[in-house]
């Protein structure tokens, strides 16, 4: 089902662009099983919302990963759910890590 997300678009070097989303994707219906995958995997990994940011009108959910085969902890922001584990997902598979959704 999410296998696509790595090809709909990545974080492009020092412009800033967020990746394109495809909100029929229901990714935030996979998230706690994505985590409890890549807990599975020896990864220490969540998500938050930062209600601060949600006032600002800033990309306020962030995931945060590391430990386990990954060499460098990694960090995802995004404005929705959606575009913050598609983000997630697209750098989790670049250092590597062939998560399964």
């Amino acid at each position: 089902m999410l296998r696509d997300l790595d090809r709909v678009g990545s974080v492009t070097g020092n412009r800033g662009r967020w990746p394109k989303i495809d909100h029929d994707r229901g990714i935030e219906d996979v998230t706690l099983l994505i985590l409890e995958w890549l807990g599975e995997q020896g990864v220490n990994a969540m998500i938050r919302v930062d209600a601060e940011r949600v006032a600002d009108n800033a990309p306020a959910w962030t995931f945060a990963a590391g430990g386990g085969p990954l060499e460098h902890g990694m960090r995802a922001d995004g404005r929705t759910v959606q575009q913050c584990m598609s983000a997630a997902l697209v750098k989790l598979r670049e250092a590597g890590l062939p998560v399964p959704f």
